[in-house]
């Protein structure tokens, strides 16, 4: 979830559940190498992340209104800030009353990374480049390239 969501330019994750001081570390390690200013932060209490979150919140969930009728009112009504949350267990109904839109990605039970995946790029234009990082994919038709650019002059 973390590494979707830093490829389509969300700046931090928060999750909950239970603390992996592990992938938080890897995260942070990944983000270093590869480039981009990106957080990771554990809330035991996700509630409250919602609670205090000062600007427009959405919930993909596969019960929500379908995405193609609701992007574009997201969209319209986004200004700086915004909470995209994916529930991975069963959500708490807190998590529907307590934000701006519950967006359906599919109207059946699929991989939340996806759901992710699709609203992020659907939502955004951005493609990043991640101008900072150590190392970078080399597009190939046939093989993996990459370049490490800590060699390069400054």
């Amino acid at each position: 979830m973390a590494l979707t969501a830093r490829q389509w330019g969300a700046e931090e994750i928060v999750y909950s559940g239970e603390k992996d001081s592990k992938m938080m570390e890897s995260v942070r390690d990944i983000a270093d190498r590869w480039g981009g200013e990106f957080k990771v932060s554990y809330r035991k209490d996700f509630g409250n992340v919602i609670k205090e979150f000062d600007g427009l919140k959405v919930h993909l969930t596969m019960y929500g209104e379908p995405i193609e009728e609701k992007i574009d009112d997201i969209d319209a009504e986004f200004d700086e800030d915004i909470l995209v949350v994916v529930g991975a267990e069963k959500v708490p109904r807190k998590v529907y009353t307590n934000v701006d839109y519950n967006v359906g990605i599919g109207h059946q039970p699929h991989s939340e990374i996806a759901a992710l995946a699709v609203f992020m790029d659907r939502f955004t234009d951005i493609k990043h480049d991640f101008e900072d990082a150590d190392i970078e994919v080399v597009p190939s038709e046939d093989r993996k390239l990459t370049e490490d650019n800590r060699s390069r002059p400054e």
